[in-house]
């Protein structure tokens, strides 16, 4: 299963490179202290130019198709855990904090930025997916890329990496090892192509560092006068999915 391993490979690749790069940039961060840093984009940018590439590569395409055709020859179970897994990374700040162990920011703080990121990572993931038109590789329907699932799981590593960063690295490893978990399950589910899980992951990080970026100023804005805020993650099924809905009250 020469793909296979390829894919772990290269799953693990990410996990490891976004967080040396990650870790390279904060200390420039504290020599200098800038607010936003363009070696920040590289990671990110870098996976979303390979799953667009890979909407018009025959190699990319070649590849993809190879990896399926591998391993529905050799898997007959699929595990569907990727569908909770997507939303381990981003629950575990708050199950943290529940336990005593307390992040860079307070919950409303936090909370803002989980929202704007999740917004921001929705709205590209929906809108891409409705313009794309790309078949998921079970023939289910035409939404396959970008990962939705990925691209939550590299949103909320990220997010994770960023509110205990300051405590210790292991944080941001347990993060994108269980977002790269969660890449690795779409494929193993024939639920996604490979440069669909690339894309994701890409659309995901840089989500939450834009979140991280803007939060100054929609806290500023938006948010000036509420002094507190009350707020709920509540999980919903549709008759098709199953997904968490994060609730807000001021």
């Amino acid at each position: 299963m020469r793909h296979f391993k390829k894919i772990l490979f290269f799953l693990l690749f990410i996990t490891a490179h976004i967080f040396g790069q990650s870790i390279k940039n904060d200390s420039l961060q504290q020599q200098k202290n800038p607010r936003f840093k363009y070696q920040s984009l590289i990671i990110p940018a870098s996976l979303i130019t390979y799953g667009v590439i890979g909407l018009e590569s025959h190699q990319l395409k070649f590849l993809n198709s190879d990896i399926k055709n591998e391993i529905n020859e050799h898997i007959d179970t699929r595990f569907t855990i990727d569908d909770i897994s997507q939303y381990t990374p981003f629950l575990s700040v708050y199950g943290l904090n529940a336990f005593g162990i307390k992040g860079k920011h307070n919950f409303k703080d936090r909370t803002i930025i989980l929202g704007t990121a999740y917004l921001i990572m929705g709205a590209t993931v929906n809108t891409i997916k409705k313009t794309s038109n790309v078949e998921r590789p079970d023939g289910s329907s035409k939404n396959s890329f970008p990962s939705g699932h990925t691209a939550t799981a590299f949103m909320g590593a990220e997010f994770l990496y960023q509110e205990y960063k300051h405590i210790s690295p292991w944080y941001g490893i347990m993060g994108y090892t269980m977002a790269a978990g969660t890449g690795f399950f779409r494929i193993y589910n024939d639920r996604h192509w490979l440069t669909d899980v690339a894309a994701g992951a890409g659309i995901g990080m840089l989500s939450a560092k834009i979140a991280y970026w803007i939060h100054p100023f929609i806290k500023n804005t938006l948010f000036k006068d509420k002094e507190t805020m009350d707020g709920a993650i509540v999980p919903f099924y549709n008759g098709e999915q199953v997904g968490l809905g994060l609730s807000m009250s001021f």
